[in-house]
């Protein structure tokens, strides 16, 4: 298996955390909400051979770049640049499976929603039942496989959940073979509206989460995923499996929890994200940022994700202030994921104020925060058709939200120097988008054979997007700068990925840049 950590190495982690007959970990205190702007995060994920990024004088006797000058601009793209950590993200399934449309195959179904040109990734949602019917193996769906061939050919990669639990949906989350073993305890209350939807007529119920064959069958389930996916190039990420409802970390409407107390719920859910991060260190997993309803402790997970160099999500725009706070106030180096359900083209779905459409309302406003993805989906109504009848009228909210849409960096400016009979560089690094780097920006100067003569990462979440971010890189004794190429890559969780320029220049094949005089004295 691709990248993965043996089933063995997770279960004896989870049991070593209090799996089974463990001793549970100590009370802690709640961890509370806080102002994210100004809270210290630490320095990010770790950079390996760091980059001298200034400041670089030019004259006297502390002349770092002496008479170095500007050889070589860049300009920013106006086109879609797909690259990892970034992108609209089509939804093949939400919470209620694939497209199921009468008189067409699933396979074309799902095709078409993978081929829309706007769309750079591709989202997966099942329930856990579904892809896992008895121990030790999993039993994937046929359109989870399908959805994966397709985004192959199409180049396209995979977020995905699993949900543990699901109100849409008839059946337990959990599967059968747990059923017997792991309580299911009724949620007091009741969810108001049309009987006609699972949700409103369902007996909302969820499992003893802490409860050791549960524990044991969940870490199960992330091993044998990890084994096949933890660091594979199809994957993009994976929402961390939370608490309650489609995993979000909530049962609402219904207060409360199914856990005999508030520090038991929380000392599971860090168990259950442990467990979690234990499988998949090389692919970043995405907490939601969902506020802590159901008291099970939201905030110490978001905590943990974003100190382990993890992600986070939210799973609407117009939302609670809590959720706006840690979206707009993050790490630079922590992507964010917006999942909102766009509306059709039907008038009566538009939702026109003033002109303006929701869905150009919804973009705005996740641009705004400065998100990294976002999502393209009709809520509970996934096919191509229904995204095409809006954006064949309205293409340009979507059109600008894939062109503005995470970290777009490119070379702006390109300075050259002399220092001891050596020459060096200085790259000016810009950033078009609206969010920083998730994660570490790595540059290579190469010959035309791809020899490294040069290279080294710049300082966690830069450039950021606005500014230029300067880095030094002295060329080898007699090599002249002049026709060499200039590369990129992002390190995230230790896996690095090529990057595309986001400039209107042209790249090598290679998605480099050939380093080249356009500025003249």
């Amino acid at each position: 298996m691709t990248g993965g950590v043996s089933r063995r190495t997770v279960l004896a982690a989870g049991a070593a955390g209090g799996i089974g007959l463990a001793a549970p970990r100590p009370a802690t205190a709640r961890m509370p909400e806080h102002l994210w702007s100004g809270f210290d995060w630490g320095n990010g994920p770790p950079v390996s051979d760091r980059l001298h990024q200034g400041p670089f004088p030019q004259y006297g006797a502390g002349a770092v770049v002496p008479g170095s000058e500007v050889v070589m601009v860049t300009t920013a793209s106006r086109d879609i640049v797909p690259n990892v950590g970034m992108g609209l993200t089509v939804y093949v399934s939400g919470d209620t499976g694939p497209p199921r449309i009468p008189g067409q195959s699933l396979e074309r179904s799902i095709e078409d929603l993978i081929q829309l040109p706007f769309v750079q990734k591709v989202y997966l949602r099942p329930n856990w039942r579904e892809v896992q019917q008895r121990p030790g193996r999993l039993d994937l769906p046929d359109w989870w496989q399908i959805t994966f061939d397709l985004a192959r050919r199409h180049g396209k990669q995979i977020g995905f959940r699993i949900m543990l639990e699901n109100p849409d949906f008839a059946e337990p989350g959990m599967p059968a073979f747990l059923m017997e073993k792991v309580p299911y305890l009724r949620l007091k209350g009741s969810w108001p509206g049309d009987n006609s939807q699972i949700r409103h007529s369902k007996r909302h119920a969820l499992p003893r989460y802490d409860h050791p064959a549960y524990l044991a069958a969940f870490a199960e389930l992330n091993a044998l995923l990890a084994d096949a996916l933890n660091g594979s190039p199809a994957i993009e990420y994976m929402d961390t499996m939370m608490y309650g409802f489609w995993g979000e970390g909530h049962s609402w409407p219904f207060e409360g929890h199914v856990f005999p107390s508030d520090i038991i719920a929380e000392q599971t859910w860090r168990q259950m994200l442990e467990i979690q991060i234990a499988a998949w260190s090389r692919t970043p997993l995405v907490t939601n940022t969902q506020p802590d309803f159901n008291t099970v402790g939201n905030a110490d997970m978001l905590d943990r994700t974003v100190r382990s160099g993890n992600w986070i999500r939210s799973d609407t725009i117009f939302i609670e202030n809590t959720q706006i706070e840690a979206l707009s106030n993050r790490p630079p180096w922590t992507a964010a994921i917006s999942e909102v359900g766009m509306t059709t083209g039907e008038p009566s779905q538009l939702g026109l104020d003033q002109g303006i459409t929701l869905n150009e309302r919804i973009i705005d406003h996740v641009l705004a925060v400065g998100a990294n993805y976002w999502s393209v989906w009709n809520w509970h109504n996934e096919a191509a058709a229904n995204v095409l009848s809006y954006y064949d009228r309205f293409p340009g909210p979507i059109d600008e939200a894939a062109r503005r849409i995470g970290y777009r960096v490119y070379p702006s400016f390109v300075w050259a120097f002399e220092r001891d009979g050596q020459a060096g560089l200085v790259i000016g690094l810009a950033n078009a988008g609206v969010a920083a780097v998730p994660g570490v920006l790595r540059l290579n100067v190469q010959d035309e054979q791809g020899r490294i003569l040069a290279g080294g990462c710049v300082d966690a979440g830069y450039p950021r997007p606005t500014g230029i971010r300067q880095a030094m890189l002295m060329l080898p004794p007699g090599s002249a700068w002049e026709g060499l190429r200039l590369k990129a890559e992002i390190e995230i969780k230790g896996v690095r990925h090529p990057l595309r320029w986001a400039c209107r220049q042209p790249l090598n094949p290679d998605l480099s840049i050939t380093l080249r005089r356009n500025v003249h004295p």
